[in-house]
C-alpha cells in the first residue's frame, strides 16, 4: 500500500470527478486529496479531504471574467509561501510515498521541495504540451490563457493526458495521451434514443440558449444548471440537480447540449450521442473541446451569442453523420490509466 497526495483543480466538478474515479478503483492505496471551491462535496463523502485556497477560475454571463479571476488569484499568489508551508506540514503527518494533480498549484512545488514524484493526470495540458493548428479567432485567447497551463500549472515530470483528442506531442515535455477515465455509474448505462435533449450549464448560464430552444426545436429539452429554476416551461424542463436522473436522461437522449466541457462530452461520446458545444467566450481548454468536437465530426460549435433556429436545424440534419463518426471513437481508457497510474506508484515513472 502507498500513500498518494492527490491535488485537485476546485472549480467546477470535473477534476474532482476525474480523481475520484482513480480513487475508487485503487482501492489498495491511501488517498488524501487537496483542493476548494466545489471539489470538496464530490470528494470528501468517501475520501479524506485537506481544503487549502488555491487558483479557480470565475465566470459570469457565460464568458470567463477575468478581472474577478485576477483577483481572486493575487491574494494566494501574495501567500503562497504560508499555503505551501500549510501543505508541508500537511504532508509531514500524512507522509505521502507519491503526488499526483489535476490542474492543482501547490502539491507540485511541494512534492518538489520533498523530492517527492509527481504525476500530472489532467486534460488541461493538451493545451500546453501538444501541436495544434488554430483558427485566428483563437490566437489570442490561446496565447494569452495558454500561459496558465504553462507556467502557473506547469507539466510536471511526469504528465498523463486524457482526452478523446490526440493532437502530435511537442518532444520538450514527457507526456502521453491516452482516452478519457470514464466512472462507473456512466460505465454502466445502456444508451437509447428516447427522442429528448440533454442540455447542461455549469460554469455560467444564459438566457439566450432558452430562447434558442424555444424557438429551434419542439423536442423535450431537459435542462441542469439553471440552479434557481424547476418545472416546466413549454417545452424545456428545467431540473435541480440530480446525478441520477442527469444520467437517466443523458442514457435516453438524442443527443446533448454544453458547455465545453471535457468530463460531459466524454460521457456523451461515450455512449454515442453527437454534441452541439457552447464553450465559455476566452476559455480557451472549452474552446479547444469545441473546435476538435467539430473537426473530427462529433457534432458542432457554436457560439452563445449568436445562436439562431437555423444552427439546430442543421446540427439535428446531420446527427447520422455525427453519430457514424462518433461510433468509430475510442472514449475509454479506465484500464490503460489505472495501469499507468499503478505503474507510477510503484516506480515514480509511467
Amino acid at each position: 500500500m502507498a500513500r498518494i497526495l492527490y491535488g485537485i483543480h476546485g472549480t467546477g466538478h470535473g477534476h474532482a470527478m476525474r480523481g475520484l474515479t482513480v480513487a475508487r478503483k485503487l482501492t489498495e492505496h491511501e488517498f488524501l486529496f487537496v483542493t476548494n471551491g466545489d471539489a470538496p462535496s464530490v470528494l470528501e463523502k468517501e475520501f479524506p479531504v485537506a481544503r487549502l485556497d488555491n487558483l479557480g477560475t470565475v465566470c459570469r454571463n457565460y464568458k470567463v471574467d477575468m478581472p474577478a479571476t485576477v483577483a481572486q488569484a493575487v491574494p494566494v499568489l501574495l501567500r503562497r509561501k504560508h499555503i505551501t508551508e500549510k501543505l508541508l506540514r500537511i504532508m509531514d503527518d500524512f507522509k505521502p510515498d507519491r503526488c499526483m494533480t489535476d490542474l492543482e498549484y501547490f502539491v507540485p512545488r511541494a512534492a518538489k521541495q520533498s523530492g517527492l514524484a509527481c504525476l500530472t493526470l489532467d486534460h488541461q495540458h493538451v493545451i500546453t504540451c501538444c501541436r495544434h493548428k488554430l483558427p485566428p479567432d483563437m490566437w489570442f485567447d490561446y496565447f494569452v490563457q495558454g500561459l496558465t497551463p504553462k507556467y502557473l500549472f506547469p507539466p510536471t515530470e511526469e504528465n498523463l493526458i486524457i482526452s478523446f483528442y490526440a493532437p502530435p506531442l511537442r518532444p520538450e515535455y514527457k507526456a502521453r495521451i491516452v482516452p478519457p477515465i470514464l466512472r462507473r455509474s456512466v460505465l454502466d448505462l445502456k444508451p437509447c434514443d428516447s427522442g429528448h435533449v440533454l442540455v447542461y450549464q455549469s460554469n455560467s448560464t444564459h438566457r439566450g440558449l432558452l430562447d434558442f430552444l424555444r424557438a429551434s426545436t419542439r423536442r423535450t429539452c431537459y435542462i441542469f444548471g439553471y440552479k434557481n429554476r424547476v418545472g416546466r416551461e413549454d417545452n424545456l424542463v428545467f431540473r435541480p440537480k440530480s446525478e441520477e436522473e442527469f444520467l437517466e436522461l443523458l442514457e435516453g437522449a438524442s443527443y446533448v447540449i454544453c458547455g465545453g466541457g471535457h468530463t460531459l462530452m466524454t460521457e456523451a461520446l461515450f455512449l454515442g450521442k453527437a454534441v452541439l458545444s457552447l464553450p465559455l467566450k476566452a476559455f480557451v481548454e472549452q474552446r479547444f473541446n469545441a473546435l476538435y468536437i467539430e473537426q473530427l465530426g462529433y457534432g458542432m460549435q457554436a457560439d452563445m451569442f449568436a445562436l439562431q433556429p437555423a444552427l439546430l436545424a442543421e446540427f439535428e440534419a446531420r446527427l447520422d453523420v455525427f453519430r457514424h463518426n462518433v461510433s468509430r471513437g475510442n472514449f475509454c481508457g479506465n484500464q490503460l490509466v489505472f495501469d499507468l497510474v499503478t505503474n507510477f506508484i510503484r516506480t515514480g515513472t509511467l
